[in-house]
């Protein structure tokens, strides 16, 4: 009898263990052996982790980064609520100032939703889930060095762990290892030129602190945002995110000349400075749990690995070694978990040894990226020292779009919908541009604006210990 053989399964490097990293590995091991090559040692719960300094300030996973996430890992939502994270729907459960100074009014139906809890919580469950698969291996304390391969085709990582080198081959190699990528290096080292790259950084410093929610605030209270105007400097914005634990993750951001202290005692003090002074106040009567932590790097950096003019098979960059973006508008998750569902859907129409098939996922992985920059850098790039070039004149015109955009949602139910479809990241900011949209901006019946946040007097009450 002839001999019967099996096809070999294809394998896969992923860099970087984070949330990006396991949500492409997920994917992969659908159609290959994966090795994920992680630098720090990650901890066995939700710990903090040496590699992501920003874990300690605020994130929010907006209902476009939600439903890719459910996706990608189905049930996986239900699972991080199971864990007392929580699903608050927007505008309901959100209580928000704009950066033009319009408090955006709440309603009772609404079709968006955010994902809050700690980055903590959020990574220990994804890395749970994905590494209880068995086509799966997690190498940590694992440096990688480098590609192997030429200018044509990727073919694996150079690694080097407990002062061994070693060469892992793969058909497919991933770098998600976000802001601290060394993929431009890399390429140039196999022959590929620079990319181009576009930098706009506002100069925001941020601050952050946990408290122990205060009165019966724990349960159901809102989030409460006010954003930094950009028309103003220095700008200072701030939010309270409610998250798991019965706790409040504080967040304030300053520009430059304007950063907010990491002394405890100024922490409050700030917040009552901020365009409306709603944090501050709710903080009166909370406990804080954690002293306070800073962070500085939060430029938007882009690099264009889409445009290069070639692009060798075998190699692809995700998430945040894309772009990283000011955290202050929260798209930075939903952004990577998108670009991840490019992965996938890529890999679904074509095998991941195609030529080619390499630079079509790279492509498609740079919309959402594109769709995140716009809305991060269309305010950023208007504070003084954001960027070498001022705004172009395009840039100017769209922000006073925007601006009146942003006038109309807070006036307008149906205005603000259209506009959280945009800022969910459930519609690209053409999306804006549609007729309906643009009636309701300069055509449709507005309401006055309001006088002062939307919360209502039983939340309120709720905050008073």
């Amino acid at each position: 009898m002839p001999e019967r053989t099996t096809a070999r399964r294809h394998t896969a490097v992923v860099i970087g263990g984070g949330m990006t990293g396991m949500l492409a590995a997920a994917v992969l091991a659908d159609h290959a052996d994966v090795t994920i090559v992680e630098r720090d040692r990650l901890p066995d719960g939700p710990q903090p982790r040496k590699g992501l300094p920003q874990a300690r300030h605020a994130h929010v996973l907006w209902s476009g980064g939600v439903k890719a996430l459910e996706e990608l890992l189905p049930g996986i939502i239900d699972q991080l609520v199971d864990h007392d994270a929580r699903r608050p729907r927007i505008m309901t459960d959100l209580v928000s100032k704009a950066p033009s100074g319009q408090w955006f009014r709440r309603f009772t139906h609404a079709r968006h939703v955010n994902l809050l809890c700690s980055r903590d919580l959020l990574d220990a469950v994804i890395r749970a889930r994905v590494l209880k698969n068995p086509h799966i291996n997690l190498l940590q304390q694992t440096e990688p060095q480098g590609l192997e391969g030429t200018a044509r085709r990727v073919s694996g990582v150079h690694i080097r762990a407990d002062c061994t080198a070693r060469t892992i081959p793969a058909d497919l190699v991933i770098d998600a290892s976000g802001r601290t990528s060394r993929a431009p290096l890399w390429l140039q080292n196999l022959g590929i030129g620079p990319v181009a790259e576009r930098t706009v950084d506002a100069g925001v410093g941020y601050a952050s602190r946990i408290y122990r929610a205060p009165g019966t605030a724990a349960d159901d209270f809102p989030i409460v945002n006010v954003q930094a105007d950009p028309r103003h400097s220095p700008g200072r914005g701030g939010i309270i995110t409610p998250i798991e634990g019965g706790r409040w993750l504080v967040t304030l951001a300053g520009t430059r000349g304007g950063h907010p202290s990491s002394n405890n005692e100024e922490f409050v003090p700030f917040a009552l400075k901020l365009p409306h002074p709603l944090i501050g106040e709710l903080l009166a009567d909370a406990e804080p749990e954690t002293d306070v932590v800073t962070t500085h790097s939060t430029a938007n950096r882009r690099r264009y690995y889409e445009k290069a003019a070639s692009w060798p098979d075998g190699f692809v960059i995700l998430g945040e070694a894309i772009a990283g973006y000011n955290p202050v508008y929260g798209h930075g998750l939903s952004a990577a978990a998108q670009s991840v569902i490019a992965l996938r859907r890529t890999l679904q129409r074509q095998d991941l040894r195609t030529p080619g098939t390499a630079r079509r996922i790279q492509r498609a992985a740079a919309r959402p990226v594109e769709n995140a920059w716009n809305l991060a850098v269309g305010q950023d790039v208007f504070y003084p020292g954001a960027s070498e070039q001022p705004p172009t004149r395009s840039e100017e015109l769209l922000a006073g779009f925007i601006d009146r955009a942003v006038d109309a949602g807070a006036r307008n139910p149906r205005a603000l919908r259209i506009l959280l479809d945009v800022m969910s990241m459930e519609k690209p900011p053409a999306r804006l541009l549609m007729p309906d949209m643009l009636a309701l901006v300069y055509l449709g019946r507005k309401k006055p604006h309001l006088d002062g946040p939307p919360l209502t007097e039983h939340e309120r009450r709720a905050a008073t210990a």
